[in-house]
């Protein structure tokens, strides 16, 4: 189920090279990749939920309330990060150039679909 998610996520946006379903704890439920991405998707989600934690810390100290989307932007991959519950995430990873606009929004978009599955 989730895999026929991530995919139509990543076939869908110019650019989309893999997209995770993961755990905060860094463990991944699912995962699609097209393989021309230059790093192993699940990997990038281990280090990514790291940082994830340390942003949602930040943003409770400053009283900016819930991390809903974070991205990193490399010079060779952007993930997007889109929070769906406190302990689940979705990323998208798009090769440079890709439409990373479309990226957010498909995640944003996909992501009732996704809670629900849970």
């Amino acid at each position: 189920m989730f895999k026929e998610i991530l995919q139509d996520l990543v076939e869908r946006t110019n650019g989309g090279v893999a997209g995770l379903l993961m755990a905060s704890d860094g463990i991944a439920i699912d995962q699609y990749s097209t393989g021309d991405g230059p790093f192993d998707i699940e990997s990038v989600g281990m280090e990514y939920s790291v940082v994830l934690k340390g942003v949602q810390r930040a943003a409770e100290m400053l009283d900016a309330g819930e991390t809903e989307e974070v991205s990193v932007r490399t010079e060779r991959l952007t993930t997007v990060v889109r929070m769906l519950t406190e302990e689940y995430f979705v990323a998208l990873a798009v090769a440079p150039g890709g439409n990373v606009g479309k990226a957010r929004y498909l995640l944003r978009a996909s992501a009732p679909a996704i809670i629900e599955n849970l």
